[in-house]
């Protein structure tokens, strides 16, 4: 903070660094507590919230390198929490489903996680997760949208040069 008593935006994304990597250590290890690494749960977590996924559609939403997504699905059909079966809408895809097995171990790991997390996060009442949820959400999109103009930029100045 300042003399002033504002706060400058290094100063923020120092601040909000720093939340995200103790939260962090926490969520891990609450996953390697279940024996699972991080890849696989957010599969397995895909999988629980959403239903029967394609590999494509867990890896948009767990932001996985397609190498890491096809591993974790290796790993996982052969630890049994799932299996492969056809996709009814494209020959070439195949659809994830959760066993028995692995939708009672992630159920197991979720229940886990998430107390561990309400556990850390315990300092905030209902109405500050509310609020820092919208901010940091606020905060995300519009950086997120930066980024990609700046992306845009870039490559189109970097195109003009090349003329």
């Amino acid at each position: 903070m300042s003399s002033n008593g504002s706060v400058t935006a290094p100063r923020l994304w120092l601040v909000i660094s720093r939340c995200h990597r103790a939260l962090s250590q926490i969520a891990e290890h609450s996953i390697q507590d279940a024996g699972l690494c991080l890849s696989d749960f957010a599969a397995l977590e895909a999988l629980l919230h959403k239903g029967p996924l394609t590999i494509t559609e867990i890896q948009g939403k767990v932001l996985l390198a397609s190498g890491s997504m096809t591993a974790a699905v290796d790993r996982l059909e052969q630890k049994g929490l799932i299996r492969r079966g056809p996709s009814p809408s494209d020959r070439r895809a195949k659809v994830l489903h959760l066993t028995t097995e692995g939708k009672r171990a992630v159920e197991t790991a979720f229940n886990r996680h998430a107390v561990e997390l309400e556990s850390a996060m315990v300092v905030l009442n209902s109405s500050e997760k509310r609020q820092l949820h919208a901010l940091l959400k606020k905060l995300g999109l519009f950086a997120a949208g930066r980024r990609a103009e700046t992306g845009r930029r870039r490559f189109s100045n970097d195109t003009n040069s090349q003329k």
